[in-house]
């Protein structure tokens, strides 16, 4: 079995009876903690128009994240690229290399992050999305190179800055695109799970080497849930359903605390559908999480899982960063 890195998807968690700036100043204080356990990056996904997230601002978020840490990478998974011009994208990525040297990541997407009243006031296009956004990927290369000091528009700062570029996806489309262009993918496995199978073959079997990425690099962002027993994962884990039920259900609402039933709130069919999105969650004991990773990585030999924890108490969270760390440790070193 390969081994992996491990890796944190934030998304800036705002829960019910408390405030947007707690749930900052949370993300730093496990920003920090993962750090002193190793793991390889911390990533912020740009959101917009959710009362439970707020990572919405999400290049200013990495500044901040950055600034409180020393030496894990800190990025984006990703910034939703057709929401943006590539050269804003640039100069702000631009500047926070320059601030915070060899630990900046750029994860992009090509998805709204948001509803589509939401998107609309972002001033996307949907009828030219698919073509906008590789030439946007191609663009952001042109103004991180130092060859394009001769160009009647340059990014300042990023001009020179060394950059990696991750291609975020939830379907094949954006797997050709990675590798296509000779860039590491990242795989949303943690809401849509249907097709990433799929996308890992078509990516690992089309790649196109690049002078960065020589080879392809793939990243399976899951979910995770972890706590000393398999029953107290699964009741911090209702939090995480709840989320997703709302979402369904078109609820806009703070994270919501666990509960010990919930089949008392979702009906059959709500169940049998949030289940089959969630499939890869790593949820249970340490032992438990350990099996599942062991699975998972038999079956999709990633280099990276980044584990997403949508868990209400955050030392409950910090804990299930801690015992999924340990059961990572244990499947790399045998």
């Amino acid at each position: 079995m390969k081994n992996f890195e491990l890796s944190v998807l934030d998304l800036a968690p705002v829960k019910q009876g408390s405030t947007i700036q707690q749930a900052l100043h949370e993300s730093m204080d496990l920003a920090q903690f993962v750090e002193n356990l190793g793991y390889t990056r911390y990533w912020l996904a740009e959101h917009h128009n959710f009362e439970g997230i707020a990572s919405s601002a999400t290049s200013v978020l990495i500044g901040y994240i950055a600034s409180g840490t020393q030496k894990i990478r800190v990025g984006s998974g990703g910034v939703m690229l057709p929401n943006h011009s590539s050269l804003v994208i640039a100069e702000q990525f631009g500047t926070l290399e320059t601030l915070y040297p060899g630990r900046i990541d750029l994860g992009v997407g090509r998805a709204p992050g948001t509803d589509g009243y939401t998107a609309k006031a972002l001033g996307r296009n949907p009828m030219t999305i698919n073509e906008q956004f590789p030439r946007q990927i191609v663009e952001l290369q042109r103004y991180f190179s130092s060859k394009n000091s001769d160009a009647l528009v340059r990014a300042i700062p990023g001009e020179g800055c060394d950059i990696p570029i991750y291609i975020l996806g939830s379907s094949t489309d954006s797997a050709w695109l990675a590798a296509d262009l000779g860039l590491p993918y990242a795989f949303a496995a943690h809401f849509a799970p249907e097709m990433m199978e799929s996308a890992f073959k078509i990516y690992h079997e089309h790649y196109q080497p690049s002078e960065k990425f020589p080879k392809p690099y793939t990243i399976a962002c899951v979910n995770g849930m972890a706590a000393d027993t398999d029953e107290e994962a699964e009741r911090i884990s209702s939090t995480l359903y709840i989320t997703f039920l709302n979402l369904i259900r078109n609820v806009r609402e703070p994270y919501s605390p666990p509960v010990d039933d919930m089949d008392a709130i979702w009906n059959p069919a709500e169940k049998a559908h949030l289940l089959q999105k969630l499939k890869y969650s790593f949820k249970g004991s340490k032992g438990s999480v350990q099996q599942q990773m062991t699975d998972f990585q038999e079956r999709f030999q990633v280099d990276e899982l980044m584990v997403a924890s949508h868990i209400f108490d955050h030392e409950a969270r910090k804990k299930s960063y801690e015992i999924i760390r340990e059961a990572a440790d244990a499947l790399n070193q045998k």
